[in-house]
């Protein structure tokens, strides 16, 4: 117990491990894929958002079977982590483990792309949301 008089240590601005998941403006759900297809998608999105404003995103991917098949987790994470070096991502966590498992993104976007605009200017067609 802290006494009165007794000063306390500013450690800085804690962050939390895990984001609450209805921070996301955005979801892509790779559960069901297979690997080659989860890749490929987060690649896609990844590279569109290149071309549009900054945005949120929530990725989910399946758990483990627990009958020794591969998750998905690893080769998604290695391929955020790369997106994030190359300075395509500004923020990158894990999603709660109680709620589901996967991952949220920040990307860094264009910073004076207009929503739904792409490199060349023109409107992404409807229905494409990430």
């Amino acid at each position: 117990m802290l006494k009165e008089n007794s000063q306390m240590v500013d450690l800085g601005e804690l962050k939390p491990l895990f984001r609450d998941n209805n921070e996301a403006e955005y979801e892509l759900d790779l559960r069901g894929l297979d690997m080659p297809h989860s890749v490929a998608s987060t690649e896609r999105m990844l590279e569109r958002n290149r071309f549009r404003t900054s945005r949120s995103v929530r990725i989910l991917i399946d758990a483990p079977d627990g009958e020794g098949g591969t998750s998905h987790f690893q080769p998604i994470g290695r391929l955020l982590l790369d997106a994030r070096k190359e300075g395509i991502l500004t923020g990158m966590s894990t999603l709660p483990p109680e709620d589901v498992l996967g991952f949220h993104i920040v990307t860094t976007g264009k910073p004076d792309a207009e929503e739904g605009e792409t490199d060349a200017g023109v409107s992404e067609p409807e229905g494409e949301d990430v």
